[in-house]
């Protein structure tokens, strides 16, 4: 990549990254909306059921459920189960 090139990518994501900024600054205002009304917070084991034990839960059931349904049978090892090797005493003779 060339200067030109490096310079305008530079000024692009500076230029996105400041748009984001700037848009983003109501989200950090301290009033309150009319109409906002906050519900009471959650406590460390409802936040860490909600996000952490829920999602690995919905992952194992899925998982399960995939290895369980599926049916396939081709996808066997076929390169080793073809291959016969004879041993010692198949040579002598």
């Amino acid at each position: 990549m060339d200067k030109k090139n490096a310079l305008r990518a530079g000024a692009l994501a500076a230029g996105t990254t400041l748009m984001m900024l700037l848009m983003s600054s109501p989200a950090l205002a301290l009033t309150r909306d009319d109409g906002d009304d906050p519900g009471q917070g959650l406590s460390v084991i409802e936040t860490l059921g909600l996000y952490v034990v829920a999602p690995i839960g919905l992952f194992v059931v899925i998982a399960a459920l995939v290895w369980v349904l599926d049916r396939s049978k081709d996808r066997g090892d076929t390169t080793s189960s073809n291959i016969t090797v004879k041993g010692k005493a198949a040579k002598a003779g």
